[in-house]
């Protein structure tokens, strides 16, 4: 069942007097419960891809329905609203608030869904227990690794239980150890929770743990591989 659906997307940059496109006519269907890998080199467009299918992006042409909602038509004020029920995001260099201890951070989209004190901690305490990180809970992030920071941007991801979560090279700060415990963490909560997720990167071997990997190339989608049938 597809559940987000993409057709004919543009997007082109103005820059003084230069048009820049960075997306050319993208027609895709992402299915529900299914990890996605958007696979290709800097300057590709994969990263302005994912930012249009989260609503973070207008389209310069197209249409993106997201569960039967077009977005490409919401207000700014109707996609923060879509942004805060249905999508969970985990960056590169992770958006954590220095200020705040790891519980705090995890916290903050629920305190957006006026989520009770109580139960927004009790919440987030599972979360961070679920990616191993219970015992830092009171750590700001300047006293964690970045893997650490990384698996509380994880868990700050799936606390609202999204319906898709998207990562935008969400291990490109981290060694190769590292990166695999991220990847086999973000893709074993997503699959246990029927979630769709959309990763972005430029390696192959995080490619590998996708379901479908999209190869993007100027702005283009060059080939759709299946990973898993």
């Amino acid at each position: 069942m597809d559940m987000i659906t993409l057709n004919h997307i543009k997007k082109i940059y103005r820059m003084g007097q230069e048009r820049i496109t960075a997306l050319k006519d993208i027609t895709l269907n992402f299915e529900k419960a299914k990890i996605y890998c958007l696979l290709g080199t800097s300057g590709s467009g994969k990263s302005t891809l994912l930012n249009l299918i989260a609503g973070l992006e207008k389209p310069s042409g197209g249409e993106i329905i997201f569960n039967g909602k077009h977005i490409e038509t919401m207000s700014e004020k109707q996609l923060a609203l879509f942004r805060q029920l249905y999508v969970g995001f985990v960056f590169q260099s992770y958006n954590l608030l220095p200020t705040l201890t790891a519980l705090e951070n995890v916290t903050l989209p629920l305190i957006f869904r006026r989520v009770p004190t109580k139960i927004r901690k009790k919440k987030a305490m599972e979360m961070l227990k679920a990616v191993g990180l219970e015992n830092r809970a009171n750590h700001k992030p300047s006293e964690m690794s970045g893997g650490q920071q990384q698996r509380v941007s994880i868990a700050r991801a799936f606390i609202n239980e999204p319906q898709a979560v998207f990562a935008d090279e969400p291990t490109g700060n981290l060694d190769t150890k590292t990166t695999f415990e991220m990847m086999d963490l973000i893709t074993g909560i997503a699959r246990n929770r029927s979630q769709t997720l959309i990763i972005v990167t430029h390696d192959t071997e995080i490619a590998d743990c996708a379901d479908v990997v999209i190869h993007i190339r100027d702005g283009e989608v060059e080939s759709i591989e299946n990973n898993r049938k």
